[in-house]
């Protein structure tokens, strides 16, 4: 088990109260203020909020509502008994809100202070991630992610929260993430909810790099197969390269932000007194999202490499059909040479036999004619009809014969 796996189960496990009580001891035994203390000192001298903007959410905004006070949960009825609560058990609430309008957050915003500038941002998607300070009070863009394994897809969500010296609210514009099971592990550790709202804070972001480690499995599961895919020659992958490629560059935008938003949240650890526990537990969330950066370099770079590779091998096999199409060109071609071949000599063959048909057909015809039984025949009486016949005969049959020479029929 990794550092980061050993700090996040630290809090997640049965006995995390017992380490932080054990923590915030050692802290009293020297007289050292904790935060939430410090803010409960900051909120007595806060003004009281405008008593003309009434607390309304709608309900289906608004998904979860609750104050912290001594580590304990109370459930207000409505926001404004929620801010209520508030001052009078010097805790802190925490609003969870899902896609909300502007109506939603009016009075939230009044009654804590955020800037408006921030509830802009608040109130729209599509957000890079960052971190903002406005006074006290942080606005924090973070972009979960999640992967879809029926559809092999890296979707990327949208979480926006605002911390302050006694709030916490979360506005979601994705499904993801799913807040109810943070909740649920802080509240089985109230000495952790004790240090105060910046509890939420690193619970919300240790979730959200947690939440990152399946999505880095299933890319890697995807870049198996693609790589198996590569050298078997399949024709597809080029695209599914292309594809998952992009996914990684759009997880990558959501994460690597995020080593600036705890740069800055480390860059305030001594101004606001964060507690040192704290410290210790964002650091280490820190250094789990600096080696997600790192798989993600590591997993384009692989996804290039296989691109070379498999434009190599789709070059290869191109060349080889190209060698197979030219073999069998050639061999057409030589057959069809063998064709004319056997074509010319069957021509030969013909002329040939044509000439010696031609030179056969004059003592043919010869003898033909004075076979036939007429009695009127003038040459059938001549003393020199027969060997002149003979003559006849001879003298055609070697004519044609020399005349098929002269004209290469034999």
């Amino acid at each position: 088990m990794g550092m980061f796996d050993k700090v996040s189960a630290w809090w997640r496990e049965r006995d995390a109260p017992e380490v932080v009580s054990r923590l915030t001891r050692r802290r009293s035994a020297a007289d050292e203020p904790s935060p939430a203390a410090m803010a409960r000192a900051r909120l007595a001298h806060l003004p009281e909020p405008p008593a003309t903007v009434e607390a309304h959410a709608d309900d289906d905004a608004v998904v979860d509502n609750a104050v912290y006070a001594d580590g304990t949960r109370i459930d207000p009825e409505t926001l404004e008994q929620t801010y209520e609560l508030v001052r009078e058990r010097h805790g802190f609430g925490w609003i969870g809100l899902y896609r909300p309008d502007r109506a939603d957050v009016e009075s939230i915003a009044a009654e804590f202070g955020l800037h408006e500038l921030a509830v802009e941002d608040a109130l729209e998607a599509h957000q890079r991630p960052k971190l903002e300070r406005y006074g006290d009070t942080l606005f924090i863009v973070l972009r979960p992610a999640r992967y879809v394994d029926p559809t092999e897809v890296v979707e990327v969500g949208e979480l926006h929260v605002f911390v302050g010296r006694d709030f916490v609210v979360t506005i979601r514009h994705s499904e993801t993430p799913d807040l109810r099971p943070v909740r649920r592990r802080l509240e089985e550790s109230p000495d952790l909810l004790r240090l105060g709202p910046e509890s939420v804070l690193y619970a919300v972001l240790d979730q959200i790099v947690d939440d990152y480690a399946p999505v880095l499995r299933g890319v890697a599961d995807d870049i198996d197969e693609i790589e198996t895919q590569v050298f078997e020659g399949d024709a597809e992958v080029s695209r599914r390269i292309y594809q998952l490629g992009r996914e990684v560059i759009e997880f990558r935008r959501a994460v690597v932000p995020l080593t600036d938003v705890f740069a800055a949240l480390r860059s305030g650890f001594d101004k606001y007194k964060v507690d040192l526990e704290l410290q210790r537990l964002l650091r280490d969330v820190e250094d789990h999202t600096v080696r997600v950066v790192e798989r993600l370099d590591a997993f384009r770079e692989l996804l290039n490499n296989m691109l070379t590779v498999n434009a190599a091998v789709v070059g290869q096999r191109q060349n080889e059909e190209m060698r197979r199409l030219t073999e069998a060109s050639l061999a057409q071609n030589e057959e069809m040479r063998r064709l004319s071949e056997a074509s010319l000599a069957q021509n030969e063959e013909v002329k040939k036999i044509s000439a010696w048909a031609a030179i056969l057909f004059a003592p043919t015809l010869v003898g033909t004619v004075y076979g036939m039984n007429f009695d009127h025949m003038p040459e059938l009486h001549w003393v020199v009809g027969y060997p002149l016949a003979l003559v006849l005969m001879v003298g055609v049959s070697v004519g044609l014969h020399r005349f098929m020479k002269w004209r290469r029929w034999l």
